[in-house]
């Protein structure tokens, strides 16, 4: 073969490869400039709310929809205003008259009858109280005579019409050379007349003092919702002179906190009054650990309605305070009481006995008309 042809295929074996090599760039060149392009017109994709991202920080819902257990939410709740001469706190003394009438009244004697209740009397079937206090008292008095095996006592005041009130009040004042009673409230101005007090004798001396076996009474009646409401110590305060036979109920939250407080029925009025719904509350745990809030609301006494701002979900009472407004008490941590019988501890007496009650008092305590001790 001679050189020239050798040549020549050298010559198209060049060519060729050097054809190859232009298209191998071109292409390379044509898709380096496309991968470019897209990179150019690239966006960037926020991250997808379904995957989990530690970084973020997520608000806890459950805060701000579980209610705080220890918040106490209220509802407005509307009142008859005329009520503020009504409920277990009503203040009754020398200053502010009792506007009563309606009482739910027992007797005592039909009721211990019926209960068979022996440990006490009560003078005759005339005497009456109301219903919600007899079952208290009654427990007070079983728990005594269940201590001592005392059952001397006898009720020897209850319940009175305001007419007999005045009978007392001028044997007294006839007794006191026509002066004024310093011992026998005026009528209209008796607790008797409410139904809420009652007084204390016992059958073997005719008197009592609050001593001896008795002395039990005295010191224990709070725990059953009850004080002593005449006291030696108060009586600048109260007006009347120790009486330790009288017994006033108020229920057990006031009761406890007045007896660990030494303070009188007209005290302790004047001390809620000073803790008013919209401002700081009245807070305190009596000797069983049982909570309580107490607070006032003022009447609106332009209106025959008042609007008391009440606790949901949580069991309270309303009382009237017989000056300016109504007394709410709290008792925390307890549910509302749904339905309640009148009386807790015993049956409720016959109808016939509930008419009987309307004419009760009319020639009640025939036994002591010097008011000796009575007010």
């Amino acid at each position: 073969m001679s050189k020239k042809k050798i040549s020549k295929e050298k010559s198209i074996r060049r060519a060729k490869t050097t054809t190859e090599i232009v298209i191998s760039l071109v292409l390379l060149g044509a898709c380096a400039f496309f991968i470019a392009k897209s990179f150019h017109h690239a966006k960037e994709v926020a991250p997808s709310p379904f995957v989990e991202q530690n970084d973020i920080e997520v608000e806890d819902l459950t805060a701000s929809t579980v209610p705080d257990p220890n918040q106490t939410i209220y509802e407005s709740l509307s009142v008859n205003t005329k009520d503020k001469f009504r409920g277990d706190l009503i203040l009754v003394n020398k200053e502010h008259q009792y506007f009563g009438g309606d009482e739910d009244l027992v007797s005592i004697t039909d009721m211990n009858y019926e209960n068979e209740i022996s440990c006490f009397s009560a003078v005759d079937s005339t005497y009456t109280i109301l219903r919600e206090v007899y079952g208290p008292m009654t427990k007070m008095i079983q728990d005594f005579y269940d201590k001592y095996n005392n059952d001397t006592l006898i009720i020897y005041g209850s319940y009175r019409t305001t007419e007999f009130q005045q009978q007392l009040y001028d044997n007294d004042v006839a007794n006191n050379d026509g002066e004024e009673s310093t011992r026998v409230a005026k009528p209209g101005f008796s607790e008797h007349e409410t139904g809420l007090a009652f007084d204390f004798s016992e059958t073997e001396n005719n008197d009592y003092q609050g001593t001896g076996d008795f002395e039990w009474i005295n010191a224990n009646c709070y725990k059953y919702g009850f004080i002593v409401r005449y006291t030696s110590s108060k009586e600048k305060i109260t007006g009347f002179q120790n009486e330790p036979w009288h017994f006033r109920y108020v229920g057990i939250p006031h009761a406890y906190y007045m007896d660990a407080n030494d303070l009188c029925l007209e005290e302790y009025i004047k001390l809620v009054g000073e803790h008013p719904y919209d401002k700081d509350h009245l807070e305190f745990s009596d000797d069983k650990g049982n909570d309580y809030e107490v607070y006032f609301v003022k009447s609106d006494d332009g209106n025959e309605k008042t609007t008391v701002p009440v606790p949901t979900g949580v069991r309270y009472e309303i009382s009237g305070n017989n000056i300016d407004g109504f007394i709410v008490t709290v008792y925390k941590g307890q549910k509302p009481i749904v339905e309640e019988a009148p009386t807790k501890t015993f049956e409720d007496t016959s109808e016939e006995n509930d008419e009987n009650s309307t004419d009760e008092g009319e020639d009640e305590n025939s036994e002591d008309t010097d008011g000796t001790n009575e007010y």
